[in-house]
């Protein structure tokens, strides 16, 4: 992987780090997850909502 491929670009062109966004998605994932009692088959639908959460309070 190139080190220009280890980020990706807004609007804005403000360079993003990819694991910092993946960190942050994956640990308010694990939250959604442990609020439910970690309840099997809402796996996507967690990673999706806070990828989306991530993004708009980041600016992502």
């Amino acid at each position: 992987m190139k080190a220009e491929d280890k980020s990706l670009y807004d609007i804005d062109n403000r360079e993003i780090d990819v694991d910092e966004f993946r960190e942050l998605v994956a640990k308010n994932a694990y939250y959604r997850a442990e609020k439910r009692g970690f309840e099997d088959g809402y796996e996507l639908e967690d990673w999706l909502k806070a990828e989306q959460e991530v993004s708009n309070q980041s600016g992502y």
